[in-house]
């Protein structure tokens, strides 16, 4: 089965080996039919500690790294 892969923003870095990521998503409210944004953190692995607050990453869905991390920080070098 294929990983997801989403796109956010970091917004804290403080952890060790860890980053936590902002993920934006919209979508058209079925009865009011506007734009909505909803929004989620999500706790990602980064090893080698490169992303820093405000940098836009990619996270990938990996096996579980601790209790909240099931994501880890993923660059599309093929």
């Amino acid at each position: 089965m294929p990983k997801r892969i989403l796109q956010g923003v970091v917004v804290s870095d403080k952890n060790d080996k860890t980053v936590v990521v902002n993920v934006e998503r919209r979508f058209k409210d079925p009865l009011l039919k506007k734009i909505v944004r909803r929004s989620k953190k999500f706790h990602a692995h980064d090893e080698s500690n490169v992303a820093k607050i405000g940098d836009i990453v990619k996270i990938r869905e990996c096996r579980p790294f601790s209790k909240l991390k099931k994501w880890e920080v993923y660059t599309d070098e093929a």
